[in-house]
């Protein structure tokens, strides 16, 4: 069970973006938006292991997100969960599958030689909503 209200898993399913909040090495927040996907038990995104959200993922899994809807932005999700896994991504498919998701396009346009992707999974565990 994802424990996502049914009145707000269509954001899971739109093209907004979701905010994502880390604990810096210090226990200092860090929030970054990211392209989402759900695959209707765990909220998923890409990111380069050259990141400060990967170190800060990688050493401590708690996080919190927002999605707040485009098109009302007084109504949005939040949910706090855990990093239960980083899976390697080693082509880029799946930031080539987000690309397609928001922006139309086959292939991520910004892919820089050398980059390490993984694929950030997350368990929602609490959520809160509003609107």
């Amino acid at each position: 069970m994802s424990g996502i209200p049914d009145t707000h898993k269509d954001l899971l399913e739109s093209t907004a973006l979701m905010n994502v909040a880390s604990l810096g090495p210090s226990g200092e927040p860090q929030v970054t938006p990211v392209w989402f996907g759900w695959d209707g038990e765990h909220l998923r995104f890409s990111i380069t292991k050259a990141r400060q959200k990967f170190r800060n993922l990688s050493r401590d899994g708690r996080v919190a997100v927002s999605i707040v809807d485009p098109q009302n932005p007084y109504r949005y999700l939040e949910v706090r969960g855990t990093v239960v896994r980083i899976e390697d991504d080693p082509t880029g498919a799946y930031i080539d599958e987000m690309a397609k998701k928001y922006l139309g396009q086959d292939k991520y346009p910004w892919a820089q030689p050398g980059d390490e992707r993984k694929i950030v999974v997350i368990e929602p565990l609490r959520t809160s909503q509003m609107g």
